[in-house]
């Protein structure tokens, strides 16, 4: 399995180890959904956010899975994620994300 990069970060708060905890993956492309079903279940986070290549024309694409299953859009991965990602490129205004 190749190396696999993620940010752990905490959402709702400005203290390390508060608030709510999430796992993102910044380059999930080409990975199984069965994959990301077994490293959010490792993680054992709330939810775990895979980021993707976008197909659409946004920048990305990201899916979010809880231990159990993939769900939909939520708030604290949706936000965190943001941060992630509006951090990795340094440009808030331009940043697209689709959400599956």
């Amino acid at each position: 399995m190749r190396a696999l990069r993620y940010v752990v970060c905490d959402v709702f708060t400005d203290r390390p180890l508060e608030g709510n905890q999430l796992a993102v993956f910044t380059d999930a492309s080409g990975i199984e959904t069965s994959l990301m079903q077994a490293l959010a279940r490792e993680m054992c986070f709330s939810e775990t956010v895979f980021m993707q290549r976008s197909q659409s024309g946004a920048h990305s694409k990201i899916r979010i899975f809880t231990p159990a299953q993939g769900g939909p859009f939520a708030g604290h991965p949706g936000l965190g994620t943001a941060c992630v990602f509006g951090h990795s490129i340094g440009d808030w205004v331009q940043a697209h994300v689709h959400i599956a």
